[in-house]
């Protein structure tokens, strides 16, 4: 993981840690729940990165568990590639935002047996904000639908914490577009499985946060 990128993560996983306790019971978030984990979602390149780099590290830990994640990934692209065949990874993900395609493929970081992340240290920015109530600067981020089952839109504006104030996130993808001239956004399942040859997403996608 890139040291900053590491700031990133604890920055973020802070201010989910304040959100969970402001929230108390109405998280309803637990390990083995994974409605949150079915269907590909936009991940930005830094997510890509350390979900390599996480994949790597499980590699020299658990190298049987790392190859059952490998496999997925390359059946899961295999998958959306034959569901969503619009070419350019960009284009294939507007059109998951457009219908909906591909909703009940898993993450392939998901373990089936144990309805447990496989990459959870290395997991997406996307995937360690979801459920409790959280904002971007001005941008409120929808709650997930299990949690805050009774609060009132007033309870759960009192829950809600500010991820990145200072914008890293933002800072780091500038610094890697310019660096590495990686940009726009992937999946997981092409994250786990990129090549030299894999196409530029043309135009980068970048859908609200909200």
């Amino acid at each position: 993981m890139m040291p900053r990128d590491a700031d990133l993560v604890q920055i973020v996983d802070a201010a989910m840690a304040d959100a969970v306790r402001r929230s108390g019971a109405w998280v309803a978030c637990k390990p083995g729940c994974t409605p949150c984990c079915i269907g590909p979602f936009p991940i930005t390149q830094l997510d890509a990165l350390r979900l390599r780099e996480g994949l790597r590290m499980l590699h020299l830990q658990d190298a049987g568990r790392a190859a059952a994640v490998a496999a997925r990934a390359r059946q899961s692209r295999a998958r959306l590639e034959r569901a969503l065949p619009g070419g350019a990874l960009g284009r294939m993900l507007e059109e998951m935002e457009e219908d909906g395609g591909a909703d009940d493929e898993p993450c392939p970081a998901l373990d089936p047996a144990t309805g447990l992340c496989d990459l959870y240290d290395a997991r997406p920015i996307t995937c360690r904000t979801f459920g409790p109530a959280v904002r971007w600067g001005s941008e409120a981020v929808g709650v997930c639908e299990l949690c805050y089952a009774g609060a009132s839109d007033e309870q759960i504006a009192q829950c809600r914490v500010e991820i990145d104030p200072d914008g890293l996130e933002a800072q780091l993808l500038d610094e890697l577009e310019r660096s590495a001239g990686l940009r726009g956004q992937t999946i997981v399942a092409f994250a786990l499985t990129a090549s030299p040859t894999d196409p530029d997403p043309d135009p980068p996608y970048r859908p609200p946060r909200s």
